[in-house]
C-alpha cells in the first residue's frame, strides 16, 4: 500500500456568508463566493502549500461548494503535478435550504445546549451525520492508497467542521474530545504527517474552547 507522506486539510478562505450571515436568506450556502479577504487568505495558504509540496505530486479532493473551488484555484498549484476530484462527501454540514437568520440563531443555541455532534438542524444534518459520510469517504481514500503510483501527498479542500470530524475519525477521538474543539480559521491548514513508525501525527492541535466531558473511559 502506497500510503502518502502527508495528508493536508485546508479550510476555505473567508466566504460571503462568513462576513455576513444574513446572506443565507437570499443565496444558497453552496453558491456563496469568497470575499476579497478570503481570496487573499487562500493565496497566502497557496504559497505555503507550494513550498510544502515542492515538486511532488498531489491528489486533491475538493468540496463541491463555490468557495472551496475558488480557494483551490487561488492556491495556483502546478497543474502538471495535481489530480483533482470533486468530492461531495467533504461538503459543509447541511443546515437546511433557504435559512431564516433568527431561526438559525435559535437552532445554534439549541445545538450549544444539546451538543454539536448530536444536534440535527431542521431539514439538515447533525455532526454525527457528517461523521458518517466522512467515514465513507475515508474508506474510498484508503482504497486509493492501493494504487502503486499514488501521489505522496493528499490535499483536502473543505470546511472547518469537516476537518475536525475527519481527524476525529482518523485518530479515533471521542465525541467528548470533538465537542471540546474549535473550528480552524478560514484558510488554516492541518497536516497529518507519516512518521517512521508508520503512524500519522497531526502537526498542530485544534483550538480548545473547553475541557472534554466524557461519559466514560476510552482509549
Amino acid at each position: 500500500m502506497a500510503r502518502p507522506r502527508r495528508i493536508v486539510l485546508v479550510r476555505h478562505g473567508e466566504s460571503k456568508g462568513n462576513a455576513d450571515d444574513t446572506v443565507y436568506e437570499r443565496e444558497p450556502d453552496h453558491a456563496l463566493p469568497l470575499t476579497g479577504a478570503g481570496r487573499h487568505q487562500a493565496e497566502e495558504t497557496g504559497r505555503h502549500l507550494r513550498e510544502l509540496f515542492g515538486g511532488e505530486r498531489v491528489s486533491v479532493y475538493v468540496s463541491p461548494y463555490r468557495r472551496t473551488h475558488q480557494t483551490l484555484r487561488a492556491f495556483r498549484l502546478d497543474p502538471g503535478l495535481v489530480r483533482i476530484r470533486e468530492e461531495p462527501r467533504l461538503r459543509e454540514q447541511d443546515w437546511g435550504n433557504w435559512q431564516d437568520r433568527e431561526d438559525v440563531l435559535l437552532q445554534k443555541a439549541y445545538r450549544d445546549a444539546y451538543g454539536h455532534f448530536f444536534y440535527r438542524f431542521a431539514q439538515g444534518e447533525s455532526g454525527a451525520d457528517v461523521y458518517d459520510r466522512v467515514g465513507a469517504f475515508l474508506e474510498s481514500l484508503f482504497r486509493s492508497f492501493e494504487e502503486s503510483d499514488h501521489p505522496p501527498n493528499v490535499l483536502l479542500v473543505t470546511h472547518g467542521l469537516t476537518m475536525r470530524l475527519f481527524c476525529m475519525r482518523w485518530f479515533h477521538w471521542s465525541v467528548a474530545e470533538f465537542e471540546s474543539l474549535s473550528n480552524p480559521g478560514n484558510g488554516e491548514v492541518r497536516v497529518l504527517e507519516l512518521g517512521a513508525d508508520g503512524k500519522y501525527v497531526l502537526d498542530r492541535p485544534f483550538g480548545r474552547w473547553r475541557e472534554p466531558e466524557p461519559y466514560g473511559i476510552t482509549g
